[in-house]
């Protein structure tokens, strides 16, 4: 082996892949006609392996864009990964750029080129010759067969160590490809590093609220990262250690989760990516219980949100509101849970509260009855959706006697 060829050798085997860029090639997806969730399936998948994805960008079918945006992500990160633009037409450019930042010139990988050919074959059809770039490799890389369409991808060894991945855009191609053939090669390469992440999901406080308690000096640390998120059921917050010199990401997970419980413990109904349903579930099995729910003015909102819960034995959609009073939301929550011979009742009302709503949430129980107010952000559909977590919640600290 020549002192080139050793030296490229040894920086493959040295360089681990730490961080990586997303780069989603197709015009499709800068004019909006198509939603890019490649990038999002393999951000989630890249992020497990304890790589850290640094950007993710879209790019139209324009050779020069392409050619800069890869070259650029090849200054920042260890690993490049693109989707898309692997078709046989003249506006699939993708292995032009890599052909373009590598510095190498294609050419017909024979191999490539005879599985393609059977494939016409087998339809007996005369193989288009636009099809032969479908064919074309360079000298540095490594085709990835393509067992659901007739686009292979490629595996790019740069002399540094970084490595391009290209990946076919339709996801019924791009998974399987990844699963089979692309993440084999990089648990080989050594990829990412030790990482242990997790997720506190809260309720009864506002994201923006949960930045202030917990303030600059923790969600502004490199390791482990604290990030606050909005969703729709929940504000979550996610640890993300990754191993020190002196410390695994498990002792610094537990570290930063023994602190954020210390300002957040009783907003955290739940972890990882429970639903409401689950947890409900989970509770609800535990006592042996079954659920039946009324709702009035929600539009449906809880039965929305519990609606996987097999527990829940019956549920009342009503357009007019009870009586005011607890008394008679109570009697409501009784008799719903008397008609469906459940062990648990729970109603849930809504009424306006200036731009806000007032929510108020009874549940019947063998043990005991209990009555609450809360006060949900806005009104119509975002507030009705607030309020049957607010009735959630209310049920949830009921099953965990809280």
């Amino acid at each position: 082996m020549g002192v080139t060829r050793y030296a490229r050798a040894m920086q493959h085997a040295t360089r681990r892949l730490h961080s990586a860029e997303l780069l989603a090639i197709g015009t499709e997806l800068t004019v909006g006609e198509t939603v890019d969730t490649n990038s999002g399936d393999l951000a989630r998948l890249l992020v497990a392996l304890g790589v850290h994805v640094t950007r993710v960008a879209n790019l139209p079918d324009d050779l020069e864009v392409v050619v800069d945006a890869m070259r650029t992500a090849l200054t920042r990160a260890d690993l490049v990964i693109t989707t898309g633009g692997l078709g046989p037409t003249p506006d699939d450019l993708t292995r032009e750029a890599v052909s373009s930042v590598c510095g190498e010139a294609v050419a017909v990988h024979p191999g490539t080129l005879a599985w393609l050919e059977g494939l016409w074959a087998r339809r007996h059809q005369p193989f288009p010759a636009v099809n032969i770039k479908q064919a074309w490799i360079i000298p540095s890389a490594t085709v990835l067969p393509n067992h659901n369409g007739t686009a292979p991808g490629w595996w790019v060894d740069r002399p540094d160590g970084r490595v391009i991945v290209t990946l076919p855009g339709p996801p019924r191609e791009m998974r399987p490809m990844w699963t089979e053939a692309v993440v084999p090669k990089l648990h080989g390469r050594g990829v990412g590093a030790e990482l242990d992440v997790r997720t506190l999901r809260l309720t009864g406080i506002g994201e923006s609220q949960v930045a202030e308690v917990l303030g600059d000096a923790i969600l502004r640390r490199s390791n482990p990262v604290v990030a606050t998120y909005a969703r729709r059921d929940a504000v979550d917050v996610r640890i993300s250690a990754r191993a020190s010199d002196s410390e695994s990401a498990a002792e610094l997970a537990d570290a930063a989760e023994v602190e954020l419980l210390g300002h957040l413990a009783p907003y955290v109904w739940a972890r990882g990516t429970t639903t409401w349903d689950a947890a409900l579930g989970e509770a609800l099995d535990v006592r042996g219980w079954t659920l039946a729910t009324v709702e009035h003015s929600t539009g449906g909102a809880l039965v929305a949100l519990l609606g996987h819960l097999p527990a829940l034995q019956h549920a009342e959609v009503l357009a007019e509101r009870p009586a005011a009073g607890d008394a008679a939301l109570l009697a409501e929550a009784e008799r719903a849970r008397s008609d469906a011979g459940t062990s648990v009742g729970l109603a849930v009302t809504t009424r306006p509260a200036g731009s806000d709503t007032d929510v108020e949430v009874a549940i019947v129980t063998p043990d005991g009855s209990r009555v609450e107010h809360r006060l949900a952000f806005l009104r119509g559909r975002q507030g009705a959706d607030r309020a049957a977590i607010a009735g959630a919640a209310v049920l949830l600290d009921v099953l965990r006697g809280l």
